[in-house]
């Protein structure tokens, strides 16, 4: 290939929480580097529940980098956040034209996309106009919370996203705006899938404790969480009951902070009074 078609070549920007040694990131790249310009910007460490934080107030380290399949590679001690602006701002070469972010240690379904930095990546994609993907995979121990093992077999999620990517490219056009795609892939092989369901958010049921582990000179040392979360049983149409079934999940998102439902009822308060009791 001569450099002016690989110039020619859409640019994917892949990114990830876990940092860019994680075997999931890099199944990532190798899976989608034929059908693209492959930029990977990544944390230089796990930054794992970060959710959408981002770097203000100091200098952002980036490192240039090698993953195997990616026609460039950088690494930065900044957020995944960071890392889709960094790409933006085109530290990577041509700006992406689509984000993806993962593969993920461990499932990203129901509430935990408000945590996760990998969703998040996704999101703040979104936020720059691009559609995104964000990609999940649970590990071989079927776990579904966060991840006590660290055994994890990416060939299903290999063999579904190129794809789903390459649908994506082909509609770059007309996908709605600001489309994020959250897939979670079930800890089994190809063979053993029972299909792709598109659903709806489960809903997690945390367990957290206030647990005291360390007390001394004056300062507490708590462990708030631990305990697997659980999840309503009854749902059926959710992601996190298609990881049940074995399917793969997919799910919509869209980053809308705006509640349209709410505003008629604020606009209903007699806010002008607040004001002037407030103005004296």
């Amino acid at each position: 290939m001569t450099p002016s078609q690989a110039d020619a070549r859409p640019t994917i920007l892949v990114t990830n929480d876990d940092g860019i040694r994680s075997k999931g990131l890099h199944a990532v790249v190798e899976a989608l580097a034929p059908l693209a310009r492959i930029a990977v910007i990544a944390p230089d460490r796990n930054r794992s529940g970060v959710s959408r934080s981002i770097t203000l107030g100091a200098m952002l380290q980036v490192v240039e980098d090698e993953v195997a399949g990616a026609d460039v590679a950088f690494a930065t001690d900044g957020t995944p956040a960071d890392c889709v602006r960094l790409a933006m701002l085109e530290l990577a070469g041509p700006k992406p034209v689509l984000v993806v972010s993962g593969a993920n240690n461990g499932l990203n379904v129901g509430d935990d996309v408000a945590y996760s930095g990998t969703v998040s990546a996704a999101f703040d994609a979104a936020m720059n106009g691009l559609p995104a993907i964000a990609v999940s995979q649970q590990s071989l121990a079927r776990e579904l919370g966060y991840p006590r093992t660290q055994e994890f077999d990416h060939s299903a999620m290999q063999a579904f996203l190129p794809g789903l990517v390459q649908h994506m490219l082909d509609s770059i056009g007309s996908l709605p705006h600001g489309l994020v795609v959250n897939v979670n892939v079930p800890g089994i092989p190809p063979s053993e899938l029972t299909g792709v369901e598109v659903g709806t958010l489960g809903r997690r049921i945390y367990r957290d404790k206030l647990q005291l582990k360390e007390e001394a000179d004056g300062k507490r040392h708590y462990l708030l969480y631990g305990d697997d979360p659980e999840h309503h049983a009854d749902e059926v149409d959710t992601d996190i009951a298609a990881i049940g079934r074995g399917a793969i999940a997919v799910t919509p998102l869209r980053f809308e902070v705006l509640d349209h439902d709410s505003r008629a009822e604020l606009e209903s308060w007699n806010l002008g009074a607040m004001i002037n009791a407030a103005r004296g």
